[in-house]
């Protein structure tokens, strides 16, 4: 038998498949024919050969034909190497803390049989936390787990301040060869590349020239560290910026408001675009002493007042009768979202609009709870203390805000302020870190856990005592009575990540499987067990994290 010759040194004059294929136009034809089949589409140049081998002669053509591009292939030009990485002189994590991190990006919860969580941690719940420990301590990411970092904040955006920030300067370098990881540099990513506020030259130039998301940015962080020079930066491009530019550059004046801001607010009460005025007036009214304050104050006082010829103290609501020019001008809203009366909707905004401090005069010198416990007339209560609970939020006062929320003992529907939860977690907000979990344990103490879920989420982690306290005995309750754990999936998972880690020691009599009575719920029992080894394990590995991430680098 002949032997066969080399590829290269066949006869490509000889009609062969391959040979017939050699041309652009033959690669073309090649590929649409592979696509569609060669019974529907046979290569033309094929034709003639049986059906039953076409199959084979297109693969046979496309084998050499693909030899024979590649073989006549000019390189192209070299690419410019990229530019060298920037230094990163922050402290490098130390060994055990690096391979926890390579865990918690990699990581998930082992799938549990009928869809159960299992008694193992989440570990994707877990990495928000230790990128924040991370950070206040001043670690820089490891260079090769870079990667996985970008990856996980692409996505996931609730990582995504977090992660860039450990990433530093060496993660925005990458994310530039990368258009997956382009997020990094838009918005509060591009913070990390901004120049120092005391730069003058560079943050003139920046925002001269800069996208606006590295503009908003650039505005926040001078903002932070000079409110009055972020002013000036803002007041010098203000006439010829876009509407909607303008108020997402307004939007920054909350970082650092104060009275040296309210000329420049008054000014934009005037602007064209009304969300830009809107935001002025309530920028303004966060400012209890601006003029804009005092003018709602003025006809705030004239519609809320008491009535001294009722048999005891009443106040009396009468709403405003229009929303003339200057009201709106200082930002009343007109219109009426659908469902809500004219009246009623100017009276809120009025007096959430003006200054707290000028409730007490108008009511004879009574303090808040005096006011907010007064009875008031004509069914207006529940609008007149929304909009002191919202007020109270705007201008972070903590006095109403206690007001508002009477006793936690008091059930939600006869308290002094509020009944909503919503608000009331907006109030709990403007309280100190432990009053507010004092607060809110008492709640749980009083009512359980059933209503407490909103309440919680506005708790600093971890929970000051004797909150943690009261979350673990109001469970321990749920599982005496027999109650399935699914009720309370989420107050579990805010314990797994706000408990302090000390509160495993309490929680250990609790992982036991008890004995199940006949009149609880088949099969709870076990679940509350599983479920409190998920809470004890998470609680020890996030003390684990905080002592890896204290160790020192090696």
């Amino acid at each position: 038998m002949e032997q066969e010759r080399p590829l290269m040194e066949q006869d490509t004059t000889t009609p062969t498949p391959g040979a017939l294929l050699t041309d652009d136009d033959g690669w073309e034809e090649l590929v649409t024919s592979a696509l569609l089949g060669t019974d529907r589409r046979p290569p033309a140049r094929l034709a003639g050969l049986p059906a039953g081998d076409l199959p084979g002669a297109l693969l046979d053509a496309a084998a050499l034909h693909t030899v024979r591009r590649r073989a006549g292939l000019r390189p192209g030009p070299a690419a410019s190497p990229p530019e060298p990485s920037p230094e990163d002189h922050r402290r490098p994590l130390p060994g055990a803390a690096r391979r926890r991190l390579d865990q918690l990006l990699a990581g998930r919860a082992a799938p549990s049989p009928a869809g159960r969580r299992g008694a193992s941690p989440d570990l994707a719940e877990l990495l928000p936390q230790w990128l924040a420990l991370a950070n206040e301590r001043g670690f820089k990411a490891p260079s090769a787990t870079l990667p996985a970092l970008l990856d996980a904040a692409r996505a996931r955006t609730d990582l995504r301040p977090q992660a860039l920030l450990l990433a530093g300067p060496r993660g925005l370098w990458l994310a530039r060869l990368n258009p997956e990881w382009r997020f990094a540099l838009r918005g509060a990513g591009a913070g990390s590349s901004l120049p120092d506020p005391a730069d003058r030259e560079g943050v003139r130039a920046l925002w001269d020239e800069g996208l606006f998301a590295e503009r908003v940015a650039l505005l926040g962080t001078v903002r932070t560290q000079d409110p009055a020079a972020g002013l000036a930066l803002l007041a010098s491009t203000w006439p010829a910026e876009r509407a909607e530019d303008r108020l997402m550059f307004l939007d920054s004046l909350r970082t650092g408001l104060s009275g040296a801001d309210e000329e420049f607010l008054e000014e934009a009460l005037g602007d064209r675009s009304r969300n830009v005025r809107a935001t002025a007036a309530e920028l303004l009214s966060a400012l209890p002493a601006s003029a804009l304050a005092g003018r709602m104050a003025g006809r705030a006082v004239t519609c809320v007042g008491l009535d001294r010829t009722a048999e005891s103290p009443t106040i009396t609501v009468e709403a405003p009768h229009e929303c003339d020019a200057a009201m709106q001008r200082d930002g009343l809203a007109a219109t009426p979202p659908a469902g809500r009366g004219e009246r009623s909707w100017w009276l809120g905004q009025l007096v959430e609009a003006a200054p707290l401090s000028c409730w007490p005069p108008r009511f004879g010198g009574r303090a808040p709870e005096e006011i907010v416990a007064l009875p008031v007339a004509d069914d207006w209560q529940a609008e007149l203390h929304a909009a002191w609970c919202r007020a109270a939020v705007r201008q972070r006062d903590a006095a109403w805000s206690r007001a508002l929320l009477g006793s936690p003992a008091t059930p939600p529907a006869t308290g002094p302020g509020t009944s909503s939860l919503a608000e009331r977690a907006q109030l709990l907000s403007t309280l100190a870190r432990e009053e507010r979990a004092r607060w809110v344990g008492a709640f749980i103490a009083a009512h359980g856990l059933s209503e407490a879920f909103q309440l919680l989420g506005v708790c600093e982690v971890p929970w000051a005592e004797p909150l943690g306290e009261a979350v673990i005995d109001a469970l321990d309750i749920a599982r005496e009575a027999g109650s399935y754990p699914w009720s309370f999936s989420g107050v579990m998972g805010l314990a797994e990540r706000c408990l302090a880690p000390e509160a495993a020691r309490q929680l250990e009599s609790l992982t036991a499987r008890p004995e199940e009575a006949e009149d609880i719920s088949p099969g709870a029992g076990g679940y509350w067990a599983e479920a409190f080894q998920r809470l004890v394990s998470t609680l020890r590995l996030r003390e684990a994290m905080r002592a890896e991430l204290t160790e020192p680098a090696r």
